[in-house]
């Protein structure tokens, strides 16, 4: 699961690809995935995280503490 987001959870998307001649083949759409590292004050250490870029401006608005509360809430190990 390499192109998932921890936060929100956005993975690949599938669909085609439509040429001129309207042929199509399939194909995918990844998320914009970083990767972070975090300073959680409550557990005194460094957390990296696998981040969407929109998953990035809403860690910023909700802060780390809640973030990893949603996170760990998901069933996902930091």
């Amino acid at each position: 699961m390499s192109a998932h987001c921890q936060l929100t959870g956005a993975a690949p998307v599938f669909g085609n690809r439509v040429s001129h001649s309207h042929r199509r083949t399939r194909r995918r759409w990844n998320p914009n995935i970083q990767h972070r590292r975090y300073w959680l004050p409550s557990e005194n250490r460094h957390v990296r995280l696998t981040l969407s870029a929109r998953a990035i401006r809403t860690l910023d608005k909700i802060g780390i503490e809640a973030a990893v509360t949603r996170i760990r809430a998901r069933g996902e190990k930091i």
